[in-house]
């Protein structure tokens, strides 16, 4: 029988990390037999069956799509599982959009276990109980408690906001803003301005980050109180599945739920063989702390996460060296896209090594020594002062003993759904990155008032056409829907129109024309399927984009909007009139 790449929970063009067994192993089913790597993380790839495999059609290095045949095993036995033992995924958009499109639908990797049975008393009983207060974990809380639900939401920090607020998205984005305005203000000495030499109080400048960071979560913490959703500090395990314990700072606690949802997200990805116990080795939560600004520093793994850190202590200070397994940053994302922030960041970094791996690092008194595999050019041994390993991250959904409820959970750590989030175990709900791809927190949050809503006796599913995805780098990168990359691999028809920041006034006036904006279309009947933006406040303009794509709008729907002129919100609406022809703001010769 083929083996054929399963639900990858919307990702596209994942790579082959590692394969797990040989040609003739004798191989069971549900045993990882390979490890691929998507935007932000990593997963396992099982085997359908008991068998020997016989080949694989595949290497490390290649990109993979679900539904792609990637071996062939002689199996044990054929025969299918029960559909009645498996409930049914939903967590891709559909590669081909056309209106009304539902979701594709796969078997989670794992046959359902039997469930505990608990005895003992609770502390605390509640209508939805909701595991992690990252952001789909306190949005699901409160849109539980808002439908009139007694909540309880547990969090092992002491803090709400989870690893976004706290350690992610948004700290990340505070110090962002700082190398940006740092950057802009040393390109203003080619327009007769400039300013005295940098000076970074790198005290004030992480009090800053922090405060930006409290204010935020002591908004939620208010929420919260408001809305009297009962908050328990702790680790989570559940003992069946009705039930769940939570380690406390006060001794364990137990609560019952009639509802729950799993929102325990993820973690980065700790490659093995390093020196971690090193504090000069740091993963993207490290790098955020803002320890030092070292002279050196080395970042391993090219894609969103490791680029906007890379772009931060550069702007500090740091000579930056960016190392990336694959052929180009930022692996998926259209090369038209990546190639301005690739331009810009040349001139400014160390190193940028491409097809390159990192094979040891080792901690030596005066840093971290770095050796490389990789094609000609790749650099001879290097020391580092720090080095970020930003490689993805992968699910928690091993660390809550989900098993003990039944709920099924792969050996990567994922779990399974439906269209209304709800794991093979009907009352118990999960959302976010245990969910899979693309491991995003405006994603989260939207399958978190899913989750709640049905929880809560409504009826709701998510059905969400298109995800977009940002790098907050500068310049951003932005991109939604079906991409050139994706569109050549599949074979969709496409056409596309494309506006150069170069005829725009606007970015001629901010002295920043390396960026686009570009819109693809299907040729019949002219609707956006996708685009891509690369510029300043990228990702505030590919909202608009991914509305048209929600809304079925063609491209008379965004030429024919009126634009404020002069914004760079109109390079959309130009990008429209290039695939139509009807632009004046460029010299496009008509077609034949």
């Amino acid at each position: 029988m083929d083996i054929k790449v399963p639900d990858l929970g919307g990702a596209k063009g994942v790579r082959v990390l590692e394969l797990l067994a040989a040609a003739g192993d004798a191989i069971k089913k549900d045993a990882s037999i390979l490890v691929v790597e998507g935007d932000k993380a990593t997963m396992d790839i099982p085997a359908p069956a008991d068998g020997v495999l016989e080949a694989w059609s595949i290497k490390v290095g290649d990109t993979v799509d679900e539904g792609q045949v990637i071996a062939r095993i002689r199996a044990a036995s054929a025969a299918p599982a029960s559909a009645a033992q498996v409930p049914t995924s939903a967590l891709a958009t559909p590669a081909v959009p056309a209106p009304a499109a539902a979701a594709s639908v796969t078997a989670p990797t794992s046959a359902p276990v039997a469930a505990n049975s608990f005895a003992g008393s609770a502390d605390f009983s509640c209508d939805v109980l909701v595991i992690g207060a990252g952001p789909g974990g306190y949005t699901a809380a409160f849109r539980a408690a808002d439908l009139g639900q007694n909540v309880v939401l547990i969090e092992r920090y002491p803090t709400l906001g989870g690893v976004c607020l706290n350690v992610g998205c948004i700290p990340s984005k505070a110090l962002l803003h700082a190398a940006r305005v740092i950057d802009e203000a040393a390109s203003f000495d080619s327009l007769g301005i400039s300013f005295s030499k940098l000076k970074v109080d790198l005290d004030k400048l992480r009090a800053h980050k922090n405060g930006v960071v409290s204010k935020l979560t002591g908004g939620l913490a208010g929420m919260s109180r408001a809305r009297k959703v009962t908050t328990v500090t702790g680790v989570a395990e559940f003992v069946d599945a009705y039930h769940v314990k939570v380690k406390t700072g006060e001794g364990e606690k137990v609560v019952r739920f009639k509802n729950a949802i799993i929102a325990v997200g993820s973690q980065p990805v700790k490659l093995p063989g390093l020196p971690w116990d090193d504090k000069r080795l740091m993963d993207s939560t490290d790098a955020l702390e803002l320890n030092e600004i070292p002279k050196r520093l080395l970042v391993v793994g090219g894609g969103i996460i490791g680029l906007e850190m890379a772009c931060v202590y550069d702007a500090l200070g740091s000579k930056v060296t960016v190392v990336e397994l694959s052929d180009q940053l930022m692996p998926g994302a259209d090369l038209d896209l990546i190639k301005p922030l690739q331009n810009r960041i040349a001139k400014h970094y160390e190193g940028i090594y491409l097809s390159t791996k990192v094979s040891t690092i080792v901690a030596e008194k005066n840093g971290l020594r770095a050796s490389f595999e990789g094609p000609a050019g790749t650099p001879e041994p290097q020391l580092y002062d720090r080095v970020l390993v930003s490689v993805g991250r992968t699910p928690n959904g091993k660390k809550i003993a989900a098993e003990k409820a039944g709920v099924v959970v792969s050996e990567r750590g994922f779990i399974s759904v439906d269209k209304q989030q709800r794991t093979n175990v009907a009352h118990i709900f999960a959302i976010g990155d245990v969910v899979g791809q693309p491991m995003l927190a405006h994603k989260a949050t939207h399958e978190a008032k899913v989750a709640a809503e049905v929880a809560a006796g409504h009826k709701s599913e998510f059905v969400a056409r298109v995800i977009p995805s940002v790098a907050y780098t500068d310049p951003e990168i932005a991109w939604v829907g079906v991409t050139e990359t994706q569109a050549k691999k599949d074979g969709i028809a496409y056409e596309k129109g494309v506006f150069p920041y170069a005829a725009s006034g606007r970015a001629i006036g901010v002295n920043r024309t390396e960026g686009l904006s570009k819109l693809l279309f299907d040729p019949q009947t002219h609707r956006v399927i996708g685009g891509g933006i690369v510029g300043p406040n990228a990702g505030d303009l590919i909202s608009e984009v991914a509305l048209a794509i929600e809304m079925g709008c063609d491209a008379q729907d965004i030429s024919l909007t009126i634009h404020p002129h002069p914004t760079l919100s109109e390079s959309v609406a130009m990008a429209a009139e290039v695939f139509e022809g009807t632009i004046t703001d460029l010299y496009i010769p008509k077609r034949k």
